[in-house]
C-alpha cells in the first residue's frame, strides 16, 4: 500500500478536482491495475497484493511521475464549477463574453459510446480569480444588466400597449428616436424613462 498526499496547489480545495486527477491517472496506467488506484480523503491511496510487487512498484512509479506536473493539469468545466462555486449558466456565459478565459478545447470518447465530446478546458492558475472576488464582481454585473434589460422589456411592453389603444384611424410612430422627433437627445431623455 502506498499513498499520496495531493498539493493544494494541484485540488484548489475541490472534491471534484481530486476525484478528476484519479481519473486522469487513472487513465494513464494499463487497464489491469487502474482500479488498484483510489481516492481517499483528499489522498490517492494504490493498494495491491503481496504478490505483485514488481506490478506495485512500476504503478507506484508511473504513479509518481505523473504526480509531478500535476498542478498543470488543465481544469475541466464541472471542476472549475466547484473551484469558483458558479452555476453552469455562468461558466457558459462568462466563457462565451470572455470573462472567463480558456485554456483551450479537449475531446474525449465517452465509454462505450461512439461519439465524442469536446468541451473547454481552463487554466488551473485560477487563485487570481477567487482573490480579486472576480466571480462576485460578475455577479453583480450580471444582475444590473438583468434589470436593465427588465425595465427596457417593461417600457417597451407598455409603449406597444399604448400604441394598441389608439384609435382605429390614428397611425402610430412606433420608432421614437432623433429622427422621428426632430430633437437631439430624444433617444437619452427617453431611456432615462422620464415619460412615465
Amino acid at each position: 500500500m502506498r499513498e499520496w498526499t495531493l498539493p493544494v496547489e494541484a485540488t484548489l480545495g475541490s472534491a471534484v478536482r481530486v476525484k478528476g486527477i484519479l481519473q486522469e491517472l487513472r487513465a494513464r496506467l494499463p487497464p489491469a491495475v487502474r482500479k488498484s488506484l483510489d481516492m481517499q480523503t483528499g489522498a490517492l491511496i494504490l493498494i495491491m497484493p503481496e504478490t505483485s510487487k514488481t506490478a506495485f512498484r512500476t504503478t507506484s512509479s508511473a504513479v509518481s511521475q505523473a504526480l509531478k506536473n500535476i498542478a498543470r493539469l488543465p481544469i475541466i468545466p464541472r471542476e472549475i464549477e466547484d473551484i469558483l462555486a458558479i452555476t453552469t449558466s455562468e461558466r457558459k456565459r462568462w466563457l462565451e463574453d470572455g470573462r472567463l478565459k480558456s485554456a483551450g478545447t479537449r475531446t474525449v470518447r465517452l465509454q462505450g459510446r461512439a461519439r465524442q465530446i469536446t468541451f473547454h478546458v481552463f487554466d488551473p492558475r485560477v487563485e487570481d480569480l477567487l482573490n480579486r472576488g472576480s466571480v462576485d464582481e460578475w455577479r453583480e454585473a450580471d444582475a444590473a444588466l438583468k434589470a436593465e434589460n427588465r425595465r427596457r422589456a417593461a417600457y417597451q411592453a407598455k409603449l406597444t400597449r399604448s400604441l394598441r389603444k389608439q384609435a382605429p384611424g390614428q397611425t402610430a410612430n412606433v420608432t421614437v428616436g432623433e429622427d422621428a422627433t426632430g430633437l437631439s437627445g430624444w433617444a437619452e431623455f427617453g431611456n432615462d424613462g422620464l415619460l412615465r
